[in-house]
Order: C-alpha cells, then structure tokens, then sequence
C-alpha cells in the first residue's frame, strides 16, 4: 500500500481524499493541515482557498499565482512535529510542521506553526 500524500500510512482513498473531494470535513487541526498539504502536492487550489479563513484568505486573483507554483515544485513529504489544541472539542488549534519541496533543482521547505481555527464546526487555517 501506498502511503498518502501527507505522509500517514494510509491509502489515499481513505486518507485525505475524502477532504479534497468535500466527502468528510476534517474533525482536528492537524487533519485539516494534512489535508491542505495534499491539495498542494495535487494542485487543489479550491480546496486550499475553502479551507483558510475568510479574514485571511488570498484573493482570486492569487489564485492563479498559488497554483502556478504549486504545480512547479515537487513535494517531497511532510512532517508533522507537534499539535497543541486542535482537538474535535477544541476551537483553536496549532500544528507545527515541515513540508519538503524541489524547485528548480533545489530542496528547500516551509517550516511553520500554522494556526487553525473552528467556526460553525469547520476547521480553518487562519495564519
């Protein structure tokens, strides 16, 4: 079995296709992150718009710019380092993670502590 695009040991049909197909919402932060990152490793650009929050979302007209991109690197993995909060009672959440990429002949990552936040029982990605 393949592993999905996040990284978990999983198939991907079971995995985060269910988000990126909006066939099951994403009950904690870090699936909501999970999910997102598998969006840009198959150029999702919906599903990464609906999912950041409103008050922080890019516009329309970065759309085309994200998925450009996107689609120009190759995602080599994930790495989820730790969650705080972001549990299914939880409103507010944290997860701290790197994600691998090669653009241009070059490896380089985006390490971050994303915030993520739950409004009318929806997970977000808010900074």
């Amino acid at each position: 079995m393949k592993k999905c695009y996040c990284g978990l040991p999983k198939a991907k049909n079971v995995c985060c296709e269910p988000f990126l197909n909006n066939v099951k919402q994403a009950v904690t932060a870090e699936e909501l992150m999970r999910s997102r990152y598998s969006a840009y490793v198959t150029g999702n650009i919906k599903y990464i718009l609906d999912t950041h929050h409103p008050s922080t979302r890019p516009t329309s007209k970065e759309k085309k710019s994200i998925l450009k991109w996107t689609l120009s690197v190759n995602w080599l993995g994930l790495t989820v380092h730790s969650t705080k909060l972001g549990q299914i009672n939880d409103n507010t959440g944290y997860v701290s993670f790197t994600a691998l990429f090669m653009e241009n002949g070059q490896i380089d990552k985006i390490q971050e502590n994303s915030h993520f936040v739950k409004e009318e029982n929806l997970w977000f990605y808010n900074t």
